[in-house]
């Protein structure tokens, strides 16, 4: 195991009515800026909730709706035009992952003297960020509890993540009852969203992450068994609840620490979401077991074969009849039991007309991780995908 060093400041209040802990905002200053996206929140009373508590503690609020499902640059470019003007002291989202990525960078681009693109593309650049606060009402990203953001600019088809300490928001209000509403593709994908997160981490090549290992099939199996009952029962708060804590920890580096590599399938997915702004979890549950094929090999084929047997309980046969079994069931999970599409096409992606060109890029950019990847093996993936 590599040394690592575990660092998580957000507070987080989980569970029904912990909303009245926003009140609490009132330490990191007077002016907030609120973030959110579409007209949900308002059709489930949570901006009215939100609203009435920040009156209540005396705040001047200004708001920047409207955040698109995969972010904008021009939308973190008018909540940062918003700060530097009316002199914000903290950015509070309220939403999914979405939401609170644009948050995250609008809170570092408040207090940068560049465009804030710079620091989507140079993290390096972020040495300092307003306060961030979140009200979570998506499980998937698990952006509530981790300092990452993912930012596109689909005028020039890109779509990068970035990272900083500073981006860690500093509490994340978690009501599972919030998530209620959230509709089946939106569930689905989501679910999809966290498992992705948890096999980025679960297949490595650091020796001695036993621990961590044990930490991404919990993840899994609750995701495989909650996934499907949320979708089931929307209302079912035991399933809600079980998403919500997974998300949250899928990516708060909690499961990789000590052993983590650098990602391979989300690289690939961002590729399409800047090139053709598709669902993220629906690109992630795509590409997924298409990748799983590509990876299987002699060096890999015991990784696998752990994955099908304590994950999915698959006994009988050698390892590479487990393994195979393993990744059948999940590409079946994810098409039959969250009703997933299966292949690109069924999510509007008619030719591979960009694809030599996304696989150059997905390529750069997952250069370290489980099995190396070249760019005409990613090209190969997106083909067998379509």
């Amino acid at each position: 195991m590599n040394n690592f060093t575990y660092y998580v400041p957000t507070k987080v209040y989980f569970g029904k009515g912990q909303i009245s802990h926003l009140v609490e905002l009132k330490e990191s200053g007077s002016k907030v800026l609120l973030v959110y996206g579409g007209g949900s929140i308002k059709k489930l009373g949570i901006y009215n909730t939100v609203m009435a508590l920040l009156r209540k503690i005396g705040l001047n609020i200004y708001e920047l709706p409207g955040i698109e499902p995969n972010p904008r640059i021009e939308s973190v470019r008018k909540g940062v035009q918003l700060c530097k003007e009316n002199k914000i002291d903290m950015v509070l989202a309220v939403g999914g992952g979405s939401v609170i990525d644009a948050a995250k960078v609008i809170a570092g681009g408040a207090v940068y003297g560049g465009d804030p693109w710079s620091l989507v593309i140079h993290p390096q650049y972020i040495l300092k960020a307003l306060p961030v606060y979140t009200v979570l009402t998506l499980s998937a990203t698990g952006s509530e509890m981790n300092g990452n953001a993912v930012i596109s600019d689909l005028k020039a088809h890109e779509k990068w993540g970035t990272y900083s300490p500073f981006f860690k928001p500093k509490m994340s209000i978690c009501d599972p009852e919030y998530t209620y509403s959230v509709s089946a593709k939106q569930t689905a994908s989501g679910t999809a969203d966290i498992m992705s997160h948890t096999f980025e981490n679960y297949f490595t090549t650091v020796p001695g992450g036993f621990l961590q290992e044990k930490f991404c099939e919990s993840v899994l199996m609750t995701c495989i068994k909650y996934g499907p009952a949320a979708l089931e029962d929307p209302k079912d708060y035991e399933a809600r609840a079980a998403l919500m804590w997974a998300s949250s920890n899928a990516i708060n580096g909690l499961l990789n620490a000590g052993t983590g590599v650098a990602w391979c399938v989300h690289p690939m997915e961002h590729e399409l979401s800047a090139f053709y702004d598709i669902t993220h979890g629906e690109g992630l549950a795509i590409l997924t077991p298409h990748w799983m094929r590509f990876a299987l090999n002699d060096d890999t084929v015991v990784k696998f074969a752990n994955y099908g047997r304590n994950v999915w309980g698959i006994f009988g046969g050698d390892d590479y009849e487990v393994a195979n079994a393993a990744i059948d069931r999940t590409a079946e999970f994810f098409t039959k039991e969250l009703h997933i599409p299966g292949t690109l096409r069924e999510v509007g992606i008619e030719d591979d007309k960009y694809f030599r060109e996304m696989a150059a890029k997905a390529a750069a950019g997952s250069k370290g991780s489980f099995v190396p990847l070249t760019a005409e093996d990613v090209e190969g993936i997106y083909r067998a995908a379509l």
